[in-house]
Parts: C-alpha cells; sequence; structure tokens
C-alpha cells in the first residue's frame, strides 16, 4: 500500500469537509454512525492500522514509528521508534511478539506484544516491505515487498529469512485460509496469486476479470469467498478454490482497506475519494451481495482497523490540522 500523503493544500479542503461530520448525526441505514474523534498528534504520512484484541490496543504506523493507542479511550500506550517507512504491523500471539515492516530501511522491526520494546531489527533482501501476514500454524512471517514484486519468509521462531517468493508484480494485502494457503492481491497486474505455506511456492494466479488496481483484501474462511476491493470502485468476490469470480459490488472511489465480519456477514471498504466513505455491503449468500450505503467519512480515510468484539471501525485521516482517528459504530 502507499502511505497516505496530506498537503498543506489539501488540508483546508479536508478541513471544510470535516465541519460536516458529527457524532450527531441521523442514524444511517447500516447502523453505522460517527461516535468518536481522537486528535492523536501532528500531521505525517501514514498507512496501515491494526488492533491487538488481546491487549485491545491500536497500532498505527506513521512514516518513522508506530504509534499505540487505548482502543477504548484513545489514548498514548506508546510508540515503536526507528521504522523507517513503516507500513504494516503484524501479531504473533504465540510467540508473544510483533513486526512492522520498514519500507525504507528494507527491514522487519520485531518487538515485545506486552512492553512494546524491540527485540530485534531483521535486514531481508525484499525492497520497499510492505503488507505482513502472520501464519500461527507454521510460525511463519510472509513479507510483501512492492518493488522487488517478492514475498520474504521468515521463521518467526529463530528469526531467520527462510525463504523468497517471486511473484510477477507489486504485492498488496493478503489473507489466510484454514487450509495451509496465502492470497494476495498483485496491484499492477489485477491479479490474486496463492501460496502453498508448507512448501512457500507461489501456486496459482488467478486473474480479476473487471478490477482495476486490486488493494484491500479479506476472505470469507467458512464461506470460501475472497473480497478484492479494487480502484474502478468495484469490489470483485472470488471462489477462494477455484479463483472463479462470483460477484461484483460497486463502492466508493480509491479503496484501500477492506473487512469481512463474519458474525454479521458485512464487509466494510475503507474509500480515500472526495470527501471520503465507508461502502457497507450484506452478504446475502456467499455468491450474493449488495451494497447497503456509502457513509462519508472524510478525505484521505482510506485504511481502517475494526474491533470484533465492540464491532467499532477506526479510521485515520486529517481534520483541522491535526491526525484524527474516526471511530464508527452503531448507536
Amino acid at each position: 500500500m502507499n502511505l497516505t500523503i496530506i498537503t498543506s493544500s489539501s488540508i483546508a479542503t479536508l478541513f471544510l469537509g470535516a465541519l460536516f461530520v458529527s457524532p450527531f448525526v441521523s442514524a444511517s441505514e447500516s447502523g453505522y454512525n460517527l461516535v468518536q474523534q481522537w486528535s492523536v498528534g501532528k500531521i505525517s504520512k501514514w498507512d496501515y492500522l491494526d488492533i491487538d484484541p488481546v491487549r485491545q490496543r491500536l497500532f498505527l504506523t506513521k512514516s518513522d514509528h508506530v504509534q499505540v493507542l487505548d482502543v477504548n479511550s484513545g489514548k498514548q500506550i506508546g510508540e515503536i521508534q526507528n521504522t523507517l517507512g513503516v507500513h504494516g504491523v503484524a501479531f504473533a500471539e504465540n510467540l508473544k511478539i510483533g513486526f512492522t515492516s520498514n519500507g525504507k530501511s528494507n527491514s522487519v522491526t520485531v518487538f515485545d506484544l506486552d512492553s512494546l520494546m524491540v527485540k530485534q531489527e531483521i535486514k531481508i533482501s525484499g525492497l520497499n516491505p510492505d503488507a505482513l501476514l502472520y501464519e500461527p500454524a507454521s510460525q511463519k512471517l510472509f513479507v510483501f515487498n512492492g518493488k522487488s514484486a517478492d514475498v520474504t519468509v521468515i521463521d518467526a521462531k529463530t528469526l531467520k529469512v527462510i525463504s523468497t517468493i517471486a511473484t510477477t508484480g507489486r504485492p498488496e494485502f493478503s489473507v489466510s485460509n484454514q487450509s495451509g494457503k496465502i492470497y494476495f492481491n498483485v496491484e499492477d497486474k489485477n491479479e490474486l496469486h496463492v501460496i502453498d505455506i508448507a512448501t512457500n511456492k507461489l501456486i496459482s494466479k488467478w486473474h480479476l476479470d473487471g478490477c482495476e488496481e486490486p488493494t484491500g483484501l479479506a476472505i470469507d474462511v467458512n464461506g470460501e469467498r475472497l473480497f478484492s476491493v479494487c480502484q474502478n470502485k468495484k469490489m470483485i468476490v472470488t471462489d477462494a478454490n477455484t479463483g472463479k469470480k462470483v460477484a461484483t459490488v460497486d463502492i466508493g472511489e480509491h479503496p484501500d482497506a477492506v473487512i469481512f465480519d463474519q458474525e454479521t456477514s458485512t464487509i466494510f471498504s475503507s474509500n480515500g475519494d472526495a470527501g471520503g466513505s465507508l461502502s457497507v455491503i450484506h452478504q446475502r449468500d456467499v455468491n450474493n451481495y449488495e451494497l447497503v450505503e456509502n457513509i462519508k467519512t472524510a478525505q484521505g480515510a482510506k485504511t481502517m482497523a475494526m474491533d470484533m468484539k465492540s464491532k467499532k471501525i477506526y479510521l485515520p485521516a486529517i481534520l483541522n490540522n491535526t491526525f484524527t482517528i474516526m471511530t464508527f459504530a452503531k448507536k
């Protein structure tokens, strides 16, 4: 994923748009509304954010460090420093460690999940490491490198690089299933690729028909469906076994992240279009989907995290010349 960059010329536009965003707006069709806004520091670039559900911490990647917040109060708990060009974060709860991908230093930082203290920095041969995926059964960390078009595989117990998997383009978001496969979008090829976890081999390449520049990817593990969000305002639903397209859904413009909530059969796409939007999609069954609504957010709010316990959605943006986390939830 590219870092989100807000220039000084766009701040005024963002602020004017933010004036119309209120935690007291009327109920939406989906029931999701803006319920909180946290000011979390000065303006910077940012990318992925994710939640440690065990410790109830929100990790926000910000240019050269990771800011860690309490998911309930928004108060800062700590920081992980010296993560130059940081993109992603991943958690290995069974090993009590976490990881960041550092795009400008071509490295992975390993930190303690409890103390947030840095344990080690792993240098990799891949260029511009971006998305990260930890697979607990194999205890492997998969690092998706944007500029070198490959995937670095790290043994999370020994913290040693054990394999490099070549792909054919720029890898983006990734997900895994329960049968030993990892799926990831290839943004500049409009493709979905599949890795066999046991062998560290690329085993399938599927074209995403009707999708331009896929970024975010989510999975319905039970229904065996993959959700790729695309820059041409479409979400493509793919059969995770065959690679065949089963549905196309309209979403907002410039999407980046997508999340599937298994309990409610709901898919969320965060879109950084003019004014910003959160597309809410209902899964009627594994082959049928309907757009419920596009909720107004803020320009540039294209990455997100969701607390599956509280069902709160967190989106970063620049509001009133301040880095802000917006929280959307059902009232």
